[in-house]
């Protein structure tokens, strides 16, 4: 194999203005003869020689492909790549470094289009999720919007209507009122443009192919005037960022309701309530329960009376504190009995224990159910319920999510739930 003492220069630009460059790289740049460039910016940077330096250049139109590499490869000189922002971002970069020697390789990066954006937004970034769909699917964009991040930065692609995509998987995902959507187009040259979007309308038509979408939670007001009489969507719910697990889906929940039974007077225990959800859904359907929420998590106290204000209800007692303590350490003679009671959260032995101790309370038609994701648990904890006189069943809960995609629509699983349920 032919070695070339030559280099290849990957200089990132973000403007069309060659005086915008330092000046080590404009005379880089000058000196050299040879210049890739890509096609949808090929004319801007060829007339920097045309109109500007007078200077004749072997111009190489990109498209990041094989034939580029190929080009590349057959230069004996020093070669010029034109990028945009850093090469080594979501860039050519990594497509370079897996074909050519890192000692022939020279990375020049300018700020990336997601710094400029935030700078122009005036939005701190430091905990921006970013996310590239330029080329690929949106597998990980669901990903990361599954995790709701405070803001996430996307690098579109103009050849699959990313945008529509975009939209319709914050739709599917029932996140259209959690974002405050920005477009950027041309970040950092002549015609830069950014525009806040409501994707309750249509996207505009004259949308610059050059562009990103930047998403920042919004803030805004709960009313409960509005909720639907049953399945409250997840989004109205508030919970840890970095815990989506505190919240029971609304597909499980739909369920777990349904399978209380809830009467229009009694006492509702929920255990492992995490952000309330469950309980708190159930005192909306009957506002006349007593409902009593019990976690360990701290800071659970606070979410639950958030979301308890944001649904309209009042729990009656909010104990954040380990289940175990509630049991061994209070007086439960002094505790309404539940004649509905929800175990989630807590391992196998904490169930067990809270099934034996609460159950002698319990009369007859009153329901036990519990969300299990543990298939080792069920056989014990069915055997538990039936020894004290509880009528099981059990439901696997398995939904599964459209989602849009560049070629169309896949079906995204949820995981599955197990719903085991006991009836005196």
């Amino acid at each position: 194999m032919t070695k070339f003492n030559r280099k290849i220069h990957i200089v990132g630009i973000n403007s069309y203005i060659f005086g915008d460059l330092p000046t080590k790289l404009q005379d880089l740049i000058i000196k050299t003869e040879n210049i890739a460039v890509p096609n949808s910016y090929f004319e801007e940077i060829k007339s920097w020689f045309e109109k500007d330096l007078g200077k004749k250049k072997s111009f190489f139109p990109s498209n990041s492909n094989n034939e580029l590499v190929n080009w590349l490869r057959s230069q004996k000189t020093d070669v010029i790549l034109i990028s945009r922002g850093d090469p080594l971002w979501f860039g050519i970069g990594r497509i370079l470094l897996e074909n050519f020697p890192k000692n022939e390789l020279s990375f020049y990066p300018s700020n990336t289009c997601i710094q400029l954006a935030f700078s122009k937004l005036k939005i701190p970034w430091q905990d921006t999720v970013n996310v590239s769909i330029h080329g690929r699917d949106s597998t990980k964009l669901v990903e990361a919007l599954k995790a709701r991040p405070s803001s996430l930065a996307i690098i579109t692609d103009s050849n699959n209507k990313s945008l529509e995509i975009i939209k319709k998987n914050l739709s599917e995902l029932n996140l259209i009122e959690c974002y405050d959507f920005w477009l950027c187009e041309e970040i950092g040259f002549d015609n830069e443009n950014i525009r806040k979007l409501d994707l309750k309308d249509s996207l505009p038509s004259d949308i610059s192919s050059l562009n990103i979408v930047v998403l920042t939670k919004t803030k805004k007001s709960y009313s409960n005037n509005n909720l639907p009489i049953f399945g409250i969507s997840d989004h109205t719910f508030k919970t840890f960022d970095d815990r989506p697990n505190l919240l029971t889906k609304r597909e499980v929940r739909v369920q777990i309701l349904a399978d209380l039974e809830l009467p229009k007077n009694g006492v509702i225990w929920d255990i492992g309530a995490g952000c309330g959800s469950i309980g708190l859904e159930a005192l909306k359907l009957r506002p006349n329960l007593d409902l009593f929420c019990i976690d360990k998590r701290i800071g659970s106290k606070a979410l639950i009376l958030e979301n308890s204000k944001r649904l309209g209800v009042n729990p009656k007692f909010i104990f954040e504190e380990d289940i175990n303590n509630t049991l061994n350490t209070r007086n439960l003679s002094s505790f309404e009995k539940p004649n509905r009671l929800v175990i989630g959260g807590c391992d196998k032995k904490t169930k067990l224990q809270i099934i034996n101790t609460l159950a002698e309370f319990m009369s007859i038609g009153d329901i036990i159910v519990i969300p299990i994701i543990d298939i080792q648990t069920i056989k014990e904890l069915k055997e538990e319920l039936e020894d004290k006189s509880f009528k099981t069943n059990l439901n696997l809960i398995q939904t599964f999510k459209s989602l849009s995609i560049a070629e169309g629509m896949r079906l995204e699983p949820n995981n599955p739930v197990f719903l085991l349920k006991g009836k005196k």
